[in-house]
């Protein structure tokens, strides 16, 4: 097949049609009655977004990933078609469903404010929601609760402990489905952190992943001790349940470990994105006809390498995708500049460049989705923020 180029000219065009979030979500937020719905999906570790919505079309993009590209559409195992030269990984096929039916956007090349690649400064960033590292001391999702004017916003932490998203003022209940997260669960993304700039321990953690994540994989295989401990959708289901009803939660937080794929991504990516999808599925089928005023966005700290590493797989980036699911979007295509994966474009000769802050899109979100006036996000949810202006080409 013929894919058609990606390039900057074909994202602005599709970008001016301004369509995005239903425009009775705005006025509905405030209103008595049903109630609209927000999930964050916090995707820890560093999602990968050149493997997540698939650049298919760039010229560049199989060159720099070798093995690890997805296939375009149409090949075995290739890309699900999206909009403007770019596909969904093919463990996504949920997700790829409900953007036939107009409940998926995506921005393609989003970041923080600040260029980090520690996981732990640039989760603080991606929470606390300023223009720097722990600017803030409470998380730009409680903020948004407490700014949300005549509205009375009931919020939901899934996990141990609840996230610094959605730390603050705004009162917020808690759910740790299957007991406490082992502190053990995240060594390895920590270890990465600490010897990121060691040319020999770097090396010998990441072969020692690789070697673990093969041991993962055949034992899913064989139907011994999975990589996914927990029944992903049924754990959607159950947080859907626990958004339902008159005391149902309205904006909940989620968190997803297990991205930090510096060896053997192929196999992991498969795992954590089918996870991902049936999250998505199970909230889909729990909120029933509520799922028409819910929006999830999934976001991460940043992104990883253009090219592959010596042991199949990617460091830490800095550009990366966010996706937008739910029943309250409108049809769409890409929210936000392509700056392409040319070697003259790419962020330190090694990232994919980002062209929008991640915070306009999140603005974007709570301005039509929960009603929020752009006032209280420059100034409150979003210290410092008024520069960026939420985003319009993507979120009406």
């Amino acid at each position: 097949m013929t894919a058609p180029p990606l390039n900057r000219r074909t994202l602005l065009a599709a970008a001016s049609a301004g369509i995005g979030l239903a425009f009775a979500g705005r006025v509905a937020a405030q209103a008595a009655g049903p109630r609209n719905k927000l999930v964050v999906v916090i995707a820890r570790g560093a999602m990968d977004g050149l493997s997540v919505t698939v650049p298919y079309a760039d010229a560049d993009y199989v060159p720099l990933r070798g093995g690890l590209a997805v296939p375009p559409p149409g090949e075995a195992s290739g890309a699900l078609d999206l909009a403007e030269g770019f596909g969904l990984h093919p463990a996504l096929s949920g997700l790829h469903a409900l953007y036939g039916q107009g409940q998926v956007r995506f921005a393609p090349a989003v970041a923080l404010p600040v260029r980090v690649r520690s996981h732990f400064d640039a989760q603080d960033v991606l929470e606390n929601g300023g223009e720097g590292l722990r600017q803030q001391t409470d998380g730009w999702l409680n903020r948004a609760m407490a700014a949300a004017g005549g509205t009375t916003l009931r919020g939901l932490s899934i996990g141990a402990q609840t996230p610094l998203i959605l730390r603050g003022a705004a009162p917020v209940s808690s759910w740790a489905p299957g007991g406490q997260v082992r502190g053990e669960d995240r060594i390895a993304s920590l270890l990465q952190d600490l010897y990121v700039e060691d040319p020999m321990l770097g090396q010998n953690l990441a072969r020692g992943l690789a070697t673990e994540a093969l041991v993962a994989q055949d034992q899913d295989m064989e139907g011994g001790a999975p990589v996914r401990r927990n029944d992903v959708q049924g754990l959607g289901r159950a947080v859907a349940r626990l958004m339902s009803g008159d005391e149902g939660a309205d904006v909940v937080a989620v968190s997803l470990d297990g991205w930090d794929t510096h060896a053997g991504q192929k196999a992991q990516l498969q795992t954590r994105l089918t996870g991902l999808d049936q999250l998505v599925a199970g909230l889909k089928d729990g909120l029933g006809n509520q799922w028409d005023r819910t929006v999830v966005v999934v976001a991460t700290e940043f992104g990883r390498t253009a090219r592959a590493n010596g042991t199949q797989g990617t460091d830490h980036g800095t550009g990366s995708s966010l996706l937008m699911v739910g029943g309250a979007l409108k049809p769409g295509g890409p929210i936000g500049d392509w700056p392409t994966l040319a070697a003259s474009r790419l962020f330190e000769d090694r990232d994919l460049a980002p062209t929008l802050d991640v915070r306009s899109v999140f603005k974007g979100v709570l301005r039509d989705h929960l009603g929020l006036d752009r006032a209280a996000l420059d100034q409150r949810v979003f210290p410092g923020s008024a520069a960026e202006a939420p985003t319009l080409d993507g979120l009406a």
